[in-house]
């Protein structure tokens, strides 16, 4: 468990060190016409030096964790000079936010299609003693769990709705949904490293190399089919709009037999890829 502590103040302690050390200064000046001082000359001298090693400088978003013969004595996390047992060893551990880009992965996705995959996470240390104790090295710890944490969401969704048409998230669609999800478990994985993700993004997404090419041409057949189908449909709701006009206008009358001629005529110039070209009847209708 962390424990925040505040130790005496640095400034202080290095006034004092410099008053010690003037004074063991005029002790060895003195020292020729009066022996007997040499030793407390010394000893002021050592007591300088003594408070000089205990002297520690934090700077702004820093931390130092301080063990004294193996055990745990508190995290300062204050900035500024302070002073501490000599002996104390202390453990700088940086609180600032810190990048991690994953390198691009190759998995397969929930429908078992291999995709690439790779995030940015942003982390920072929250927790001193965790940091400092609980794992050997945080900074590979986080880099681990990282790649762990993608794969397992990489493969619990699938890329698209393409072959998984019940899927309410996908790893394509799925967003801001999809980042949550991924913070939310790298929170759960690093929380005994004292480590707290503050975001996490995906920022590489795509089949990959080997069905690129296949699944590319199957998402355009799909957008063809449901743009064809958009078409026929305001095709239908066009031809059933100009027969139900003609018809209440009493503009022609006209058979089943004209009604299907003119039924396929629309619908070919409707649904056709290129324009229809204008033909000219200048006789009957049935000609």
């Amino acid at each position: 468990m962390e424990k925040v502590i505040k130790p005496v103040n640095g400034y202080l302690a290095l006034i004092l060190s410099f008053v010690l050390l003037g004074l063991a200064i005029y002790l060895f000046t003195m020292a020729p016409d009066m022996p007997m001082i040499v030793i407390p000359g010394i000893l002021c001298f050592a007591a300088t030096l003594f408070i000089w090693k205990g002297l520690m400088i934090i700077q702004p978003n820093h931390a130092r964790v301080l063990n004294f013969f193996g055990k745990y004595v508190g995290s300062v996390k204050e900035n500024g000079m302070f002073f501490v047992n000599p002996l104390y060893a202390t453990i700088k551990i940086s609180q600032r936010a810190s990048n991690l880009a994953t390198p691009t992965l190759k998995v397969n996705d929930k429908m078992g299609n291999p995709i690439e995959i790779a995030s940015v996470i942003v982390w920072q240390i929250s927790d001193t003693y965790k940091a400092a104790y609980e794992v050997s090295d945080y900074a590979a710890y986080v880099k681990t769990q990282s790649e762990a944490a993608l794969r397992n969401l990489a493969t619990s969704f699938s890329y698209d709705n393409i072959e998984d048409e019940t899927a309410t998230i996908t790893l394509r669609d799925g967003g801001q949904k999809v980042n949550e999800l991924l913070e939310k478990e790298l929170n759960e994985r690093l929380q005994t490293s004292g480590i707290t993700i503050l975001e996490a993004r995906i920022s590489h997404l795509a089949y990959a190399q080997e069905i690129a090419g296949a699944m590319l041409q199957r998402q355009q057949a799909t957008a063809i089919v449901a743009a064809r189908y958009k078409i026929v449909e305001g095709a239908v709701g066009m031809v059933e709009m100009a027969l139900q006009q003609l018809s209440k206008k009493n503009i022609v009358e006209l058979d089943e037999e004209k009604k299907a001629a003119m039924v396929s005529n629309l619908m070919v110039v409707l649904c056709g890829e290129r324009g229809a070209q204008p033909v000219l009847n200048t006789g009957t209708l049935h000609q």
